[in-house]
């Protein structure tokens, strides 16, 4: 076989999401442009947000074990129709507290997946402390799965670039869209995801109505397209590290 033969492997995406609802809100465009690139995409789900971003269900009666399999499922339905892959860490939430296992199986999937790219939490939230807390464990783990010396299975990643996703409080929690991805021709794809989300259907209007004004942000800053009408849905994203380039642009 020679070189020219041999297929190249896909981008790799890896979302570090603190609950079960989280990467289909903030990031469910990004993932569904990635995996329609024909990118992998893997969502690694620390909780299923059974304690704290359930209230539906408890009021429903429902117990904690019959919570965490709704959430669950409502998380495969939606990670399906964006055309990603996604992994339960069942940490528990409220608290979602780090521990050495933990970081264990993180890095582990840092190193399996060798990820181009990784999506999470910004560094604040102070309505949620498990937002901030998947932060940490992210970074923290991607730091280490580049240490040669750390033990594990698999080869060391590189540095891959990071991207925060926006929080539901972003004026609360010191966000500001640096980036501005363009969602427009998987905004249904996104919508659909959310509709999945039964647990946590109260979000779908705010998450729509914030699409559409990124989409207008995304418009003013992209040319000359004051006054035109246009459908234009966008997400937001923070980076933490710098750019790298060779030219500005």
């Amino acid at each position: 076989m020679t070189q020219d033969t041999v297929s190249a492997a896909p981008r790799s995406t890896l979302v570090v999401t603190a609950h079960a609802g989280d990467f289909v809100w903030r990031a469910g465009g990004a993932i569904a442009l990635a995996a329609a690139r024909g990118e992998k995409v893997t969502i690694a789900c620390l909780t299923f947000g059974e304690r704290g971003e359930s209230a539906k269900a408890w009021r429903e009666g429902r117990k904690l074990e019959e919570i965490k399999a709704i959430r669950r499922q409502e998380a495969e339905k939606a990670a399906a129709v964006l055309g990603a892959e996604v992994r339960f860490f069942d940490a528990g939430d409220y608290p979602l507290t780090a521990s050495a296992e933990l970081t264990d199986r993180l890095v582990a999937v840092f190193r399996e997946v060798q990820p181009d790219v990784v999506l999470t939490h910004p560094t604040e939230d102070p309505y949620n402390g498990d937002h901030p807390a998947a932060n940490r464990m992210a970074l923290e783990a991607r730091i280490l799965a580049q240490a040669i010396g750390y033990p594990g299975e698999g080869d060391i990643i590189g540095a891959p670039p990071v991207f925060y996703f926006e929080p539901h409080q972003p004026e609360m929690s010191g966000f500001r869209p640096e980036v501005l991805l363009d969602i427009t021709e998987v905004w249904d794809t996104k919508r659909r995801a959310m509709e999945c989300l039964g647990a946590q259907q109260h979000l779908g209007d705010y998450y729509s109505d914030l699409a559409v004004r990124r989409g207008v942000q995304l418009k003013r800053n992209a040319g000359p397209n004051l006054g035109l009408a246009h459908t234009t849905k966008a997400e937001a994203f923070m980076r933490p590290f710098p750019q790298i380039a060779k030219e500005l642009a």
